[in-house]
């Protein structure tokens, strides 16, 4: 999709952390925006100043978790601008515990708003861009879902899910005119969870700014690329490492730190 100039965008949890960096980034380009979350202030927020750029923007507050708010976010956003050019799957959780001590609520909460949405989501809007013979979607992962750190087991596996996820269905796809990327970021400074907590990423680890992430989403459907890791330090490396060496890798993030510092934030969590 060369030129997203007049496209219809979705982007999912659009209030907070990277999603009004994304909705930006789009808005250069010249996509209109269906903006979706919870908090209706924030995403109005986040609506209005994109509409500084010369788009449509509408908020649908929406949970992408429950079945009946999906079906009614994707009909309001068909009224309100036409049918759905790209999908953005950017909503997600994460809360750094203890498994043992995560409440199977909050394990649930998680998998139903990092995986199933998404799903479900991309389910519902590929039919109808087959049918057109246009259309992207893009999966918002996580290195997390390359490597899955202690004390955010749950969070890596619906990540990983994702990555496989998009491998699969971008190759079902093939000759339709439709596609599927999926974006693959470490730690975020500004944006990220662990900025939210007032805390710095490893320096193994290393972070990258949220706009490169929302850079990276356009860049992704514009050029039509399957995976796009961003994150500047040795872990993007690591990453690769571990498909040959899982145990060396596991060793080098317990030496240098990464998983101590997920330790003290679940420690944190749980104060």
């Amino acid at each position: 999709m060369k030129d997203l100039r007049g496209k219809n965008a979705l982007l999912t949890g659009a209030s907070r952390g990277l999603g009004p960096y994304i909705a930006r980034a789009l808005a250069n380009r010249g996509a209109n925006l269906v903006l979706t979350a919870r908090t209706a202030d924030a995403l109005e927020a986040t609506a209005r100043e994109v509409s500084a750029e010369g788009v449509r923007a509408v908020s649908i507050p929406a949970d992408v978790t429950d079945q009946t708010d999906r079906e009614r976010m994707l009909e309001d956003a068909a009224a309100a601008t036409g049918p759905i050019d790209i999908l953005i799957n950017n909503a997600g959780i994460e809360w750094v515990c203890e498994y043992t001590k995560l409440s199977p609520e909050l394990i649930e909460q998680m998998i139903q708003t990092n995986l199933v949405a998404p799903l479900i989501l991309s389910r519902l809007v590929l039919p109808d861009m087959i049918a057109r013979g246009s259309g992207h979607i893009v999966m918002m992962s996580s290195l997390g879902g390359k490597k899955g750190s202690p004390y955010s087991a749950t969070y890596a596996a619906t990540k990983a899910g994702l990555i496989e996820w998009t491998s699969g269905v971008r190759e079902e796809l093939r000759g339709t005119g439709v596609s599927a990327s999926v974006i693959c970021p470490g730690f975020v400074s500004d944006a990220g969870m662990f900025a939210e907590y007032g805390k710095r990423a490893p320096r193994l680890a290393g972070e990258s700014r949220p706009d490169e992430v929302a850079g990276a989403v356009v860049h992704a459907i514009e050029h039509d690329v399957a995976e796009i890791t961003v994150n500047p330090g040795p872990k993007r490396l690591l990453s690769i490492a571990n498909a040959i060496s899982p145990g060396t890798v596991t060793w080098l993030l317990r030496r240098f730190g990464v998983y101590e510092f997920y330790r003290q934030q679940a420690e944190d969590n749980q104060a």
